[in-house]
């Protein structure tokens, strides 16, 4: 796993091209470390996940390491344990992923909890985890009817068949399709523009978007008037109606 950190934005890299990224034990390990810098950095704003090389994003899970080994019993209720994006971890700065490839099985579920999402031309996602006597855990079952139509995640679903970026475009899974070679920038580009956002209005916008899935309408309005009163009183908001006024570019401090 690489990590890079730049004017705010990470950068994390699912290193294992030789096994088309897929992920064992020690990756999703490194993964669950790499968010929870994310989370806890006061020097990140935002952060890029994408997979090394030119292939894949990531292949999903690395299931020769899981598949048959039991392991203890116990590790079942430590729900804790290696938290990751996509199985709970709470993470409210923004997430984009770049799509280099195939994003197949755990690679769609981690797709799943980013929040803006570029992919390249020839990127395939799929999960297939039914055509294997298994199911795509870690919020695949979940995530994915909250954000496609019901005939449409089921079909992934249940069937397991590869889209193309094409289709994930046109079925709302990704923002943008581009270039292999244009990748990488475009999705910097977008968290290069959130960086310069004041954070606590990013991640309190994001909060209450992911919690209104959750809530009833009544206590998510009450949720959200609560962030308002307290976004009110923050410096960063008091910059940004000075540097209006003044007509030059705000200086968020996350304050």
């Amino acid at each position: 796993m690489d990590f890079e950190l730049d004017q705010g934005v990470a950068t994390i890299t699912i290193n294992r091209p030789e096994r088309m990224n897929a992920m064992d034990g020690a990756t999703y390990q490194a993964l669950s470390e790499a968010w929870i810098r994310v989370r806890d950095d006061g020097d990140i704003r935002a952060a890029v996940i994408t997979g090394a090389g030119e292939k894949s994003f990531t292949a999903g899970a690395d299931l020769k390491s899981f598949v048959g080994s039991p392991g203890d019993l116990s590790e079942f209720w430590n729900t804790q344990k290696g938290q990751l994006l996509n199985k709970g971890l709470e993470v409210h700065k923004p997430v984009i992923a770049a799509v280099n490839g195939y994003c197949m099985g755990g690679g769609v579920t981690l797709l799943l909890a980013t929040d803006l999402r570029v992919a390249a031309s020839h990127a395939t996602f799929a999960l297939s985890e039914v055509k294997r006597g298994l199911l795509p855990a870690n919020g695949g079952t979940q995530r994915l009817l909250e954000q496609l139509p019901h005939p449409i995640a089921m079909e992934m679903l249940l069937l397991g068949e590869p889209i193309d970026a094409e289709t994930a475009l046109r079925w709302g899974l990704i923002n943008k399709v581009v270039p292999a070679e244009e990748l990488l920038e475009t999705a910097l580009g977008y968290a290069r523009r959130l960086a310069e956002l004041p954070p606590l209005a990013v991640q309190a916008c994001k909060e209450l978007a992911i919690r209104a899935r959750d809530m009833d309408r009544t206590s998510g309005l009450r949720l959200e008037e609560t962030m308002l009163r307290m976004l009110k009183f923050t410096d960063d908001a008091a910059e940004g109606i000075a540097a209006f006024s003044e007509r030059r570019p705000p200086a968020y401090q996350g304050r």
